[in-house]
């Protein structure tokens, strides 16, 4: 329950933000990665025998057969989100969940 809790703390906080800054021009949005290759996931990338599937199943639970998205996949999201593509995005959540939530 900790853990939900601060997510949706983070929800009304970007949010609350967005409200309060965009008078000044200041967007924010808040980034929802899925599990993501790092040191932290070493555990399951070592798991023997497995397919990317059967980890993806029992770590995150994505729909699409990866166990996790790569460091570079939330910087691309975070270059697109400061760039003048993305000029009109503000107090919304960018999720990069591999289908996670669609579950």
């Amino acid at each position: 329950s900790h853990y939900a809790a601060s997510k949706w703390g983070l929800v009304g906080l970007t949010k609350s933000w967005a409200i309060e800054l965009a008078p000044h021009k200041i967007r924010v949005v808040s980034i929802h990665p899925t599990g993501v290759n790092t040191p932290m996931n070493d555990g399951l990338a070592s798991l023997e025998g497995s397919t990317p599937l059967e980890i993806a199943e029992r770590s995150a639970g994505n729909l699409l057969p990866v166990p996790w998205i790569e460091p570079e996949d939330v910087a691309a999201a975070v270059v697109f989100l400061s760039s003048q593509q993305a000029r009109f995005i503000t107090g919304s959540q960018f999720v990069i969940d591999a289908g996670l939530l669609s579950r």
